[in-house]
Parts: structure tokens; C-alpha cells; sequence
């Protein structure tokens, strides 16, 4: 073969090998064009995800059609006195709590959120978006809202006395004045919590479970009824029968069920379990953990079992502030129901309707006299804006 057929051949290669190579950064140019243009797509709905999420908030404007009233942060300074702290009223996990008064003359509780980030956000959403739902005499109700920039605050009813957690441990250097509750009262307490629980647990559908309920969530008015509050951890549950949400664990120590402390699963039998802690604070007045207590002592759900099912070990462990006045015969049975509602097996526990329904028997069904509400005395009778 001549040197010219050589060259030929070579020339023919390399034009071969060329074009495979040109071929080869057009797919891998293409396939470029491709992937950037999945990921600018992918991006541009992320941005729109968190668009939803900025705006989702002001969407909540729709539920003034539900009967809530949207503020502004400027109308509710100024009907707090300009958040001053004489009007504060209480605190919890979500912020202060302020006493105002609305231009129409009405007495709220204004509750301003300090939580920062996507937890205290959530917690906003949730009690707007629920409460603004459910209705019931047993559940405390929001009037309305305000989420005005980074102001996000909640307008409640006014509940003249306050928590029952300080009735049952009232501070001893507060200038408040807290009424020691008696038995009968208790009994009206625990029977009004229940129907607020049932409701969630029966009335709606799917159910809500509370997930934090617990004696400083029960809110009491001037005649010591009582109604839940605080329902920003609230999560609906299961329609299955017998069926149960995966969740983080939440809630307060003490109050906690065992199994959704250890699964994560929630059911409505867990806001039952938390109900039976606060069915045995009102019959001992004990907190549900205190450590400084004696050996065996200190949790009160591990004390108090083995005694709820003995007559003479319950009349033994109930609170010294009823000073024995009460019925043995009432005790008992409501000690057998807290003993129900805190069995350590969610399936052995009743539903709330069940609790209800044993409660009412025990309730006397008498009307508050003027006689009882004078020489009772609101923490809040003292009224520093008015005052002012």
C-alpha cells in the first residue's frame, strides 16, 4: 500500500473519531440542558412551597367569616395598656398572657406568642384554624387573632379565676387570692373538663386530641366553671377504630401517656390518660412529678394507683385542704375512675364519653347562690386598668 492510500485511510479516522466526538458533547450537552432545566423547575416549585407556607397566614383572614375578628397589633396594645406588665394575667410555653378590653367594652385575655420559628408558627396556626371550627361551653372560645407582621397574637373569652393549677398550688408570696376549692367544686371541675375532652374526642369528626391537656390548661370563669384551653400542640387523630396518628412526642412531663412517650403513637386514649393525671390532682393536690418528695413518692400517677382501688389507702392520700369534707362514698368512685384513665394499657382505659357519664351522677346539679360567689375571691378582683 502506498503512502497516499496511508494518508487517505488516517484522514478517514480522524474524521470518524471526530465526529463521534462532536456527537458525544452534544448528548452530554443536552442531557446538561436537561438536568438544569429539572432542577430550575424543581427549585421554582420550592419557591412557590414556601410562598404557600409566607402566605398561609393571612389566608387565615378567611375564618372572619367564622365568627373570628381579625386585629390589628396597634388595637390590642392599646387594649393591654400598651402590654404593660400589670396587666399580665399568666404565662405558658407559647408566651404572656395580658388582661385587655376591647373597644366594645369586653374583657378578653390577650395571649402574645414568643416562640420564634416554624414550631411557635405552627402552634399559631393550629388553635386559629381550630378554634375557629369547634365550638362548645366547655372549650375555652378565641374571639380573634392578630398576625400583623411579626406579631402574632391570640384574643380569648376572659376567665375570672384563672387556672385550676393555682387553686390547687397557689403561690405563697402572690399578692393573687385564691379560694381553697371544695368538694363539690372539684367535682363540677372535673365533670366540665370531661364534656370538653368528649366533645373533641366524639363531636368531631376526625377527632382531635388535645395532646397537652393538663390542670393549668383547665380555665375556670367566675363561677368556677371550667373549660380547656390551649390547644396549640392539638392534632387530629385517627378515624379507624382503634387506630392511632404517628407524631413527635409533645406535651408536659407527668401527663404523658406511656405509650405515645415510647411509640409516638397518639389516640384519643392518651388525652384520657393525661385527664386521669388531673383527676388525681384534684383529689390529693399533688403535683403530677415532684422529686423532693420521699422515695416512691415523687410520681404521682406510680403512688397513687395501688392506693385508688382501697378504700382506707384513698381516704389517705386525698388533699389536706378538703379538711375531710367530703363524701367517702363519692371519693371512692371517682378514685376508681382516675384508677381507669391511668391504667398503664391504652385499651383498658374508658372514652372520654364513658368518664362523663359516671362523673354526672356525682355532680350535684345546684345553682350557685350570691351568698357562695361573694366569699369567693377572684385572683383577679383587683383590676389595674381600670385602676389606672
Amino acid at each position: 500500500m502506498d503512502d497516499g492510500s496511508q494518508n487517505r485511510i488516517a484522514l478517514v479516522i480522524i474524521v470518524l473519531l471526530a465526529c463521534v466526538s462532536i456527537t458525544a458533547l452534544l448528548i452530554a450537552f443536552s442531557y446538561y440542558c436537561y438536568i438544569t432545566n429539572k432542577l430550575a423547575i424543581r427549585l421554582k416549585s420550592n419557591k412557590g412551597d414556601d410562598y404557600e407556607d409566607q402566605v398561609s397566614l393571612p389566608d387565615l383572614r378567611v375564618s372572619a367569616d367564622k365568627g373570628l375578628q381579625v386585629f390589628t397589633f396597634k388595637q390590642l396594645q392599646s387594649a393591654t395598656g400598651g402590654l404593660g406588665k400589670s396587666n399580665v394575667i399568666g404565662h405558658g410555653g407559647f408566651g404572656l398572657v395580658y388582661r385587655g378590653y376591647l373597644n366594645d367594652g369586653r374583657k378578653v385575655a390577650i395571649k402574645l406568642m414568643d416562640q420564634s420559628g416554624k414550631q411557635g408558627e405552627e402552634e399559631f396556626k393550629v388553635e386559629v384554624d381550630l378554634l375557629s371550627r369547634i365550638r362548645s361551653p366547655y372549650l375555652l372560645a378565641l374571639i380573634g387573632y392578630c398576625s400583623d407582621r411579626n406579631h402574632k397574637l391570640l384574643v380569648y373569652e376572659f376567665m375570672a379565676n384563672g387556672g385550676l393549677q393555682e387553686h390547687l398550688y397557689p403561690i405563697s408570696n402572690s399578692k393573687a387570692v385564691y379560694s381553697k376549692l371544695d368538694w363539690d367544686t372539684r367535682l363540677r371541675i372535673a365533670l366540665d373538663a370531661a364534656k370538653g375532652l368528649e366533645y373533641l374526642h366524639e363531636h368531631v369528626s376526625p377527632p382531635v386530641i388535645h395532646r397537652d391537656f393538663k390542670s393549668s390548661n383547665v380555665l375556670l370563669d367566675k363561677n368556677f366553671n371550667a373549660k380547656v384551653s390551649d390547644f396549640g400542640l392539638a392534632k387530629l387523630g385517627s378515624e379507624k377504630a382503634g387506630g392511632h396518628v404517628s407524631t413527635r412526642v409533645l406535651g408536659t412531663q407527668g401527663y404523658v401517656a406511656p405509650e405515645y412517650a415510647s411509640t409516638g403513637h397518639l389516640t384519643t386514649k392518651s388525652d384520657v390518660y393525661s385527664y386521669g393525671v388531673v383527676l388525681l390532682e384534684l383529689l390529693t393536690g399533688r403535683v403530677p412529678v415532684d422529686m423532693k418528695r420521699p422515695t416512691g413518692e415523687g410520681v404521682l400517677v406510680s403512688w397513687a394507683l395501688p392506693r385508688l382501688t382501697d378504700r382506707e389507702k384513698v381516704m389517705s392520700i386525698m388533699d389536706p385542704a378538703l379538711e375531710g369534707q367530703y363524701s367517702p362514698k363519692e371519693v371512692v368512685q371517682v378514685a376508681a375512675i382516675a384508677a381507669m384513665c391511668v391504667q398503664p394499657e391504652a385499651d383498658y382505659r374508658p372514652l372520654m364519653a364513658d368518664v362523663v357519664q359516671s362523673l354526672v351522677p356525682l355532680v350535684k346539679q345546684q345553682k350557685l347562690v350570691s351568698s357562695k360567689s361573694d366569699h369567693i375571691r377572684s385572683p383577679v378582683a383587683q383590676d389595674p386598668v381600670k385602676a389606672s
